[in-house]
């Protein structure tokens, strides 16, 4: 590969400030547009119908993200960053207004994947761009800022779709797009500049992003099925699983004969850039499979209100931004190492604690549990960024930052689809087992069915009010023992994470 090296160009700190402010706007937008939906879906179903594609709507926007992550970061080592942040903004603007003038369900999923696209992009090249724009020593400083912007969103997004769909539209939460993404690309445009030199010749391999995204999309397809009550030994997930199989070998012998490979096998053999991925992805599979299931845990075991439940929720986002904004700030007086250790600690100790839940667990508790996990997170984020990125070179800046981005996506997707499909085996299990005792019998016929067709509907609070009380502690057991099995994996995969972070390099390569 050709040796990059950085351009002697100086950046005041006026200029610097609008690069910071531009690129964070970016990818505010792109977090918060993963998160406002939760509040608009209800009215988007109701207006445009397609009750039976509801997931869509979130799938197609992760797996097009998902996608473009790593072909982003590679395509930001040969091209100018100006020019691919203005097609991966220029994508989620024009994915933004097709989204706010979609008349059908169908329209708004292929929206919502155009806005992946774009999402995906800026996802990517914010982290690349700040690392450019800093010296390796504040490299920490800055980027820990894009990870308290992720905080901000995960805190006010589910309020600010509330407010939009309230006031205005569900439409208008893809209109405040366009003026605000237009305002990020033309600061970029005015005060982005290229602080290391492009490669002369480029060469697109073609076939390794086509393999590339097969295998990614169809490794998060089958995860993304289970999750959602496919058995793991269905035709469908076997039969994805296969094809991911199938494209990782044709991406394994397309990588051998590129001359620019879109992502080179060899870097697999540096101890920083496979452990330092390798970590953040089990530390994404526990937070994220916490993330998915604690609500399921606090509304439908504790029997608490919405309003409680995001409040307790907003603990471990709360955590995870302060851990990476602290731990940005001075990872640079010491090494990166120990407070990669120290955030794998936390998040060990904090998933050991919620095995110890019950139906006697306070809010305050689960507030706590919750916060010291994410305040690990954010610990073992930065570090793990950092030493992924010390363990290439300067010309591969994009693919170490994206790879990083990437391991975080697809960790927290896997672990979703994994525990997702633990808890809908033992409660499937545990329901069986009630129905032949005979159990279920005190409860209405209607309600019966309705829990026979689909078991989340246990979670929901008007069910749980329809259920006699002599009853109710039963099925809040059944509920808390598929619970507990999230509960068990995050705390076996926290464990993978923090003897993998025993193995991180101490020093830079």
């Amino acid at each position: 590969m050709t040796a990059t090296v950085a351009l002697k160009v100086e950046i005041s700190r006026t200029r610097r400030y609008w690069i910071v402010g531009a690129t964070l706007l970016a990818l505010f937008l792109g977090a918060l547009d993963a998160l406002v939906m939760s509040a608009a879906m209800p009215t988007i179903v109701s207006d445009l119908g397609g009750v039976n594609l509801y997931s869509w709507v979130f799938s197609a926007y992760l797996l097009t993200r998902a996608v473009s992550l790593p072909l982003f970061g590679k395509l930001a080592d040969l091209f100018s960053n100006k020019i691919l942040y203005g097609v991966a903004i220029g994508t989620f603007i024009l994915g933004s207004l097709f989204a706010g003038l979609s008349q059908t369900m169908t329209q708004l999923i292929l929206s919502r994947a155009l806005q992946g696209i774009g999402a995906g992009g800026n996802f990517a090249l914010v982290y690349i761009v700040l690392a450019d724009i800093s010296s390796p020593g504040k490299r920490g400083k800055t980027m820990s800022m894009a990870s308290f912007i992720w905080g901000l969103a995960s805190i006010s997004g589910p309020t600010i779709g509330g407010f939009i769909v309230t006031y205005f539209s569900w439409r208008w939460i893809f209109f405040f797009n366009v003026p605000l993404g237009g305002l990020s690309l033309m600061g970029i445009f005015l005060y982005l500049v290229e602080t290391r030199a492009k490669r002369k010749q480029v060469h697109i391999d073609y076939y390794g992003i086509f393999a590339l995204s097969g295998a990614i999309l169809s490794l998060l397809m089958a995860c993304l099925l289970a999750g959602r009550g496919y058995p793991w030994t269905s035709p469908r997930v076997l039969g994805l699983l296969a094809a991911c199989a199938g494209f990782s070998l044709a991406l394994w012998w397309a990588e051998k004969q590129a001359c620019e490979p879109i992502l080179a096998l060899d870097f697999f053999k540096i101890r920083g850039f496979s452990i330092g991925n390798g970590t953040v992805f089990f530390a994404s599979f526990a937070i994220y499979a916490l993330f998915a299931f604690s609500p399921l845990f606090i509304q439908g075991v504790l029997g608490k209100t919405p309003m409680q439940l995001g409040l307790v929720m907003l603990a471990i986002s709360f955590g995870w931004s302060v851990g990476a904004l602290f731990c940005g700030q001075v990872v640079h007086l010491l090494r990166k190492k120990p407070f990669a250790l120290t955030g794998a600690l936390l998040m060990v100790a904090g998933c050991a604690l919620t095995v110890r839940f019950s139906a006697a667990t306070s809010l305050l508790e689960c507030a706590v549990v919750l916060g010291i996990i994410g305040l690990g997170m954010g610990f073992v984020s930065i570090p793990t960024l950092l030493i992924v990125q010390d363990s290439l070179e300067l010309a591969d800046l994009g693919v170490a930052t994206a790879s990083h981005q990437f391991a975080r996506t697809l960790g927290g997707t896997v672990g979703i689809g994994i525990a997702g499909s633990f808890v809908t085996a033992k409660l499937a299990s545990n329901m069986d087992a009630l129905l032949a005792s005979g159990i279920l019998e005190k409860i209405p016929p209607a309600l019966k069915a309705r829990l026979q067709h689909d078991l989340e509907n246990l979670f929901r609070p008007e069910v749980q009010a329809l259920i006699p009380p002599e009853i109710k502690p039963v099925l809040m057991d059944a509920m808390l023992q598929g619970i507990a099995r999230v509960f068990w994996v995050a705390l076996a995969v926290s464990v993978i994470m923090f003897l993998l972070c025993w193995l991180l390099p101490r020093k830079k390569r």
